[in-house]
């Protein structure tokens, strides 16, 4: 797995002090939602994206490394993989897996894979 899966890419545009909370977010085949939650804790950078009904409410996490750029003045999020690698991504419950480092190993391997 890529060290770096957990950290935004220094070219994305993203600074420690951005709230992404309510970002638009594209996958390279379209808009997936909106980003309900992110961290910015170094090493375990993530956004939250709540899926609305595209995946009938799912709400799906997403490593910081998957982002490729961040447009602040659209407040939109590109991220580097299609719709279906995301919807195919391991399950989310933000109730079970914040903070569960098991899960984020099985997500980080899921998407260092090239999924």
């Amino acid at each position: 797995m890529s060290e770096y899966m957990w950290s935004y890419i220094p070219t994305s545009g993203h600074t420690p002090d951005d709230d992404l909370t309510g970002y638009k977010v594209e996958a390279t085949d379209g808009h997936i939602g909106k980003v309900d939650k992110h961290s910015n804790e170094v090493g375990s950078q993530y956004i939250v994206v709540d899926t609305g009904v595209w995946i009938f409410g799912k709400e799906v996490m997403l490593p910081a490394g998957t982002i490729t750029s961040v447009d602040h003045h659209s407040t939109t999020i590109f991220v580097s993989r299609t719709k279906d690698e995301i919807k195919a991504s391991p399950e989310f419950d933000k109730d079970k897996h914040l903070g569960d480092p098991a899960y984020r190993d099985q997500l980080g391997g899921y998407y260092s894979s090239g999924h």
